[in-house]
């Protein structure tokens, strides 16, 4: 049965705006709702629906549906972000004055307006700035803030870069190797619907470990054969659109893979689905002194409108561990070693999780891979792996960060004691 288990990010690392501030928001938003709440009760025909109330005030209906929605909203802070600007409410203070509203009332509302307008400039900068400090109190404020902001850096980023993909598929599979000590690690990855924006586009993507003590990376095929090119590790019968022409180069622990021909635009769109073995990959336990962490990590290096992270981890593997979550910036130093505490100054700090979906291959439907549940059994069918002895979680984000690196944690147990 499916679990709607949601674990929250550990990537908490950005300080929250000072108290001070959020009360003087918070002050602001209270003033504002007290002084509009009582104009908007003597315009006539109250209570309104937006509609009627733009008609009778001769505004728009995008401006008094925020307002009506600030009037309902009993948290100052939420008053604050729901309300349009100063100009647009000193539109709707002329209307009121049109419709016979008292002047005093006008007054109250129009000085508190001032006083909104003022403390923006004076104490926050803009209005943008206003709703970042407002999400970090606010998670519902918060979510929608982040989602339009990504949207809006991968619009930029998919046209700089020349190229984008509606979906970025990794899937990662731990299940412990024959030897005990360590652990296999099966990579699906994908990008689905990827087409290059202009011609000329470099579009590169890669598989790779942090795991300096391990020894050289020998990725094999699903049937452990090892990999000697790009046709080794292709599932093309998975592919909506046409396969992808790929070109592949390794260099140490690194895989690369770069997308080959030079179509573009909308009718150059094109899928990768590959899936790769690594067996004895990385140590199975860790002595609790070293208080390093076990993880598998994605990277985003192709703008997506969504990633899909699954990570599906046997149930003799890290038993009793919830995942945790860390976003990393890579702009500056690069991949990050989760284990290496100079890194955290390059967490973000944002809003996404990690949902636990239950067992096995079935459980992992998503309508943007018609395809993935078939794909996924496939895998485990040629690892000889038992899909219910999985547990499924995933990391979903909508527009993620071009350069970031998402990383599912877990606690490894100890070694056996012999």
């Amino acid at each position: 049965m499916k679990s709607d288990t949601v674990i929250d990010s550990a990537a908490r690392s950005a300080a929250a705006p000072a108290p001070g501030l959020e009360n003087r928001i918070a002050e602001v938003g209270r003033d504002l709702f007290e002084t509009l709440t009582a104009l908007l009760e003597r315009i006539p025909g109250s209570p309104h629906g937006p509609q009627l109330l733009a008609t009778t005030l001769g505004v728009d209906k995008v401006l008094t549906s925020r307002l009506l929605k600030a009037a309902r909203t009993r948290d100052p802070m939420a008053v604050v972000h729901h309300l349009p600007g100063p100009d647009p409410l000193r539109r709707v203070l002329k209307g009121a004055e049109r419709c016979g509203v008292s002047a005093d009332t006008v007054t109250d509302a129009r000085a508190a307006v001032d006083r909104f307008e003022q403390f923006v400039r004076r104490e926050v900068g803009d209005r943008s700035a206003l709703d970042a400090m407002i999400s970090a109190w606010l998670p519902e404020v918060r979510r929608d803030f982040e989602l339009r902001r990504k949207q809006a850096a991968f619009k930029a980023m998919s046209q700089l870069k020349g190229a984008m993909a509606l979906t970025s598929l990794s899937t990662v599979l731990l299940n412990p190797s024959g030897d005990g000590e360590h652990l296999d690690i099966v990579w699906v990855f994908g990008l689905l619907g990827l087409q290059r924006l202009r011609p000329g586009v470099k579009v590169k993507f890669a598989t790779r470990r942090m795991a300096p003590e391990s020894a050289p990376r020998r990725p094999t095929t699903l049937d452990g054969v090892p990999v000697r090119g790009v046709e080794d590790v292709r599932l093309d019968e998975f592919c909506d659109a046409p396969p992808a022409r790929v070109d592949v180069q390794t260099l140490g622990d690194v895989v690369h893979y770069t997308l080959g021909g030079d179509d573009f635009g909308p009718k150059s769109e094109v899928d990768v689905v590959m899936a790769e073995a690594n067996l004895r990959e990385i140590p199975r336990y860790v002595p609790k002194e070293k208080g390093r962490k076990g993880n598998v990590f994605a990277e985003v290096g192709t703008p997506a409108r969504t990633l899909i992270f699954d990570v599906l981890v046997h149930e003799d593997v890290y038993p009793g561990s919830d995942p945790g979550l860390l976003i990393y910036d890579t702009a500056l130093d690069g991949v990050a070693d989760i284990n290496d505490p100079t890194r955290d100054v390059d967490r973000l700090d944002m809003i996404e999780t990690v949902q636990h979906l239950g067992r096995g291959a079935g459980t992992m439907r998503d309508a943007r891979i018609p395809r993935y549940v078939e794909l996924l059994r496939h895998v485990f069918d040629r690892m000889g792996f038992d899909d219910q002895a999985f547990r499924a979680y995933r990391v979903r984000i909508d527009y993620p960060l071009y350069g970031s690196q998402v990383a599912v944690t877990f606690d490894p147990p100890p070694p056996p004691k012999k």
